[in-house]
């Protein structure tokens, strides 16, 4: 026996459609999905370098210390008489312990508005102490002790104000609370 005749054939005629307008469109899908997330993970990776230079910020940022906890010499470069007993009287005004008050008793050449002179000990409170002496200089000795000698020099035209300080502390702050 045959089998019984129907209507569909073996081959299917063709639609007349053509495959590739499709694939195209799946093709420009599929890069503008590309596209996405490569922003996106382009973006988290400025994010984490924004968040990576806040911390080292903060790290550089100096310290918020207690000024009566920070020992401090003070001594004039300069040939204005009195000028270190000035500073001297200013520093003690905003809380430091001034040990000491004199002419510079080395001979190095300061230039500028001075320079911070301490050990390794005292590097914590030298970084405080600039704060408060905007475009001093930084000389490292081999002191024991964790006093700063405040070295005035022929530049010198004061102590930043209060208002300075406090915003540079309160920036540190919120550096280090980003972390």
């Amino acid at each position: 026996m045959s089998a019984p005749p129907t209507d569909r054939s073996a081959v299917r005629p063709r639609s007349g459609r053509r495959p590739i307008p499709p694939l195209v469109f799946l093709l420009v899908l599929a890069l503008a999905a590309l596209a996405v997330w490569w922003n996106v993970f382009d973006t988290e990776g400025e994010l984490e370098a924004e968040e990576a230079q806040a911390c080292a910020s903060a790290s550089a940022a100096p310290p918020s210390l207690d000024p009566t906890t920070v020992a401090l010499r003070v001594f004039n470069a300069t040939d204005r008489a009195g000028l270190a007993q000035e500073v001297a009287a200013s520093l003690q005004e905003r809380g430091f312990v001034v040990e000491e008050v004199a002419n510079d008793p080395t001979e190095r050449e300061v230039t500028g508005v001075g320079e911070l002179r301490h050990g390794p000990r005292g590097n914590d409170a030298a970084a405080y102490v600039r704060l408060f002496l905007p475009g001093s200089g930084d000389f490292l000795d081999t002191r024991a002790t964790a006093t700063v000698d405040v070295v005035i020099g022929p530049d010198w035209a004061g102590l930043a104000p209060p208002e300075e300080v406090d915003a540079a502390l309160v920036a540190g702050a919120s550096a280090a609370a980003a972390c």
